[in-house]
């Protein structure tokens, strides 16, 4: 359930000539809740706190307002971004000091990846490594 307060980001529309190909990149990608109604593609983002939907025929904005999705390994977010055809306008590294990315999706537009710094702390306590 969405947590709901003044202020939040509650939807997204991002542009796409193809509705449907953008939704199944996200989908893949990310893990993003798809549905069709009625011809428009909706999503609710993997922590159904963001919800949103692509529009066709609207201009992808350049970097003005830039939106950036979360992701738990930036370097392998990357990988998959760029396995689905889609080009690493700014590569990790970009933004000193932190840990992001950004893409061009297949609507056209510019859309940030961000990674959570890790810190000595959390490596001390993730089993897994």
């Amino acid at each position: 359930m969405a947590t709901l307060g003044h202020g939040k980001i509650c939807h997204v529309e991002l542009p796409a000539d193809d509705p449907q190909k953008a939704a199944e990149f996200y989908a893949r990608v990310f893990g993003w809740k798809v549905r069709a109604e009625h011809g428009t593609y909706f999503f609710e983002d993997s922590t159904d706190e963001v919800s949103g939907h692509w529009v066709p025929h609207r201009e992808p904005t350049p970097p003005g307002m830039l939106v950036y999705i979360w992701v738990d390994d930036l370097a392998a977010a990357v990988l998959r971004v760029r396995a689905e055809g889609c080009e690493i306008v700014q590569p990790v590294g970009g933004d000193p000091g932190e840990l992001t990315a950004r893409f061009r999706d297949p609507g056209g537009s510019v859309v940030g990846l961000y990674q959570e710094p890790r810190t000595p702390a959390d490596e001390r306590s993730d089993p897994a490594r």
